[in-house]
């Protein structure tokens, strides 16, 4: 199975690391979205999508690339994310993402989020909230999370 994972971290590395757990059970690739092509997506069995969440959304790096990705994709696809605080209910963001790759011809088969250090306004005022985050239990979860996947 050829899998990609298309991910945005860029404050602490902590989506990185979540992504870099997800790739070594399932043999992908990490790249950002300036390190590839959406026509490169083509020959993927599985492409991974995720990032921080900055403002209550994916990075805007993000959204862009998959906003200018072609439809009719045909493959299955995932998201993931880490953020300072849970996702709330009158903003989700995992569902908000999903559903666009599905516009686009995706069949997105699953979703993960785990928290992470987050020193985003009000939080760099008192140091930043969730400093040791993403865990050992979070990774664990997103190593769990992948072999779902390879499944």
């Amino acid at each position: 199975m050829k899998v990609v994972i298309v991910c945005v971290s860029v404050s602490h590395g902590n989506t990185a690391r979540g992504a870099e757990v997800m790739a070594r059970v399932l043999g992908a690739r990490v790249v950002s979205p300036e390190e590839i092509e959406p026509a490169d997506l083509v020959s993927c069995d599985l492409v991974g999508f995720g990032s921080g969440i900055f403002g209550m959304d994916f990075h805007p790096r993000l959204l862009r690339f998959v906003e200018a990705l072609p439809g009719e994709q045909r493959r299955k696809a995932f998201v993931f994310t880490t953020s300072g605080l849970p996702e709330p209910p009158f903003r989700r963001y995992l569902r908000r993402l999903a559903r666009l790759l599905g516009h686009k011809g995706f069949d997105v088969v699953g979703t993960f989020s785990c928290r992470g250090f987050d020193t985003w306004l009000p939080f760099r005022l008192v140091g930043g909230i969730g400093k040791n985050w993403p865990g050992t239990a979070d990774l664990d979860a997103a190593r769990r999370f992948a072999e779902g996947l390879a499944a």
